[in-house]
């Protein structure tokens, strides 16, 4: 018997224009999805209505993400990426018309807490981390001080740092001007050192480390796709990095904590290269100007980071622009919206395709997961006493409301956007 086809468990109509970013906030009791006109719709999840709708930028919306409770960051295309106070309490005050109900509705705007005056001609969102080590990492959860990293100003192939609050732009990264534009961003604290990932237009990927002197080294960069990158998100444990793009490739890539690491002699054998359909062809591999081999590699790059310069896996998927491109929080699953329409959940272990999310008619370009639990040993551990809490929770001596809420917060949500301005909620693994 083959298994049933999978449908949304809700849509969520009210965006006139196309969906570019979505992200879950609250431990997944609110969901913001901003879109191509620059509104930003905040829904209540329990109760599947608008909370909060506001125009955020001028253009369209490139980025969004939760910062503690009651701050939401949003980047757009206007050149401006703006952090919004909006606290549960404050909800009430804003307007709930939805973008669908017109321009002529007087939308009042939450509080604006920072602006940052930054270069979107990348179409490249932000992305940030904690300004030290925290255990909420990844959602950006008890992290008074944070750093943005988005593409430089004047230079579309390097990266600006700044920190916030205070709004100070403290490096600046420069990975060469061979790459074309930054397409796609990550910064994380691995082994106590900020490091960044950033993919390009040519398709390579590279990993930036600080030094403790200041200075910013490489220990990874390797070319998966022959089209622009699209996407990249980290595995939670920070140990190796994901990307997508307007080929049909989707690859798993290594961070190299040191330069050390990459002189060891290169092992075929670490790169794998897979058809979706498990049937390779002999021969088969990645487009002209995929891969490069090792000596083709050296050849154009004198650096001394050695031969391992290679991703962990690439998936032919025969499927071309697949964005917006996430990690679940558990680091079993990832997901991608397609050109096509489609939403694709692969294995984060071996890259398989897992399952082919179909409803929306025309392209999707956003896809976000919830909060499900452990991200790494250390979050794990920093979570165990409300995990224990929720377990021993009785449902029956809940109020309805207080129900739903639970719900809601343990569902297995994948959220996605398309160019219809509609948003399917779907509960998956």
């Amino acid at each position: 018997m083959t298994s049933p086809v999978p449908s949304p468990k809700f849509i969520l109509r009210g965006h006139r224009a196309a969906i570019h970013a979505a992200t879950f906030i609250r431990q997944n009791e609110r969901l913001v999805t901003g879109d191509s006109d620059g509104f930003v719709v905040l829904w209540d999840l329990t109760v599947m209505r608008p909370r909060a709708v506001w125009r955020a930028h001028e253009s369209a919306a490139l980025g969004l993400r939760g910062w503690e409770d009651d701050k939401l960051i949003t980047h757009g295309r206007d050149h401006k990426l703006i952090v919004w106070k909006i606290a549960r309490e404050d909800e009430s005050g804003l307007s709930t018309a939805l973008p669908l109900d017109g321009d002529d509705v007087e939308r009042r705007h939450p509080w604006v807490v920072h602006l940052l005056q930054v270069n979107t001609m990348n179409f490249c969102s932000f992305a940030a981390c904690p300004s030290q080590v925290s255990t909420y990492s990844r959602f950006l959860r008890k992290c008074p001080e944070i750093l943005i990293a988005v593409p430089n100003t004047l230079a579309s192939e390097s990266v600006d740092i700044y920190t916030l609050p205070s709004q100070k732009r403290i490096h600046t990264v420069k990975p060469g001007g061979r790459n074309g534009m930054v397409m796609s961003l990550s910064l994380v604290h691995l082994e106590k050192c900020l490091t960044l990932v950033a993919a390009f237009e040519n398709g390579f990927a590279s990993v930036h480390r600080l030094t403790p002197t200041g200075g910013w080294i490489m220990t990874y960069r390797a070319q998966a796709h022959s089209q622009p990158i699209l996407s990249l998100d980290l595995g939670p444990d920070s140990k190796c990095f994901f990307t997508s793009g307007a080929d049909a490739m989707v690859a798993k890539h290594p961070i190299p904590t040191a330069p050390q690491e990459m002189a060891k002699p290169f092992n075929p054998a670490e790169r794998i290269i897979d058809e979706i359909d498990e049937n390779p062809k002999q021969g088969d591999s990645l487009p002209s100007g995929g891969l490069k081999s090792k000596d083709a590699m050296r050849a154009d790059d004198d650096t001394v980071l050695g031969a391992w310069k290679h991703p962990r896996r690439v998936i032919n998927t025969k499927h071309s622009g697949q964005q917006s491109l996430e990690v679940r929080s558990d680091g079993a699953i990832l997901a991608t919206a397609g050109w096509d329409s489609k939403i694709r959940l692969y294995s984060c272990k071996t890259l398989r395709e897992l399952a082919v999310l179909k409803w929306h008619k025309e392209g999707a370009y956003a896809v976000t997961f919830s909060d499900v639990g452990p991200r790494t040993d250390e979050e794990a551990h920093g979570d165990s006493e409300v995990q224990e809490a929720d377990d021993v929770v009785d449902l029956s001596r809940l109020s309805v409301r207080d129900r739903r809420s639970h719900r809601v917060k343990a569902a297995h949500w994948v959220a996605a956007g398309a160019k219809d301005g509609k948003v399917s909620l779907w509960d998956m693994y």
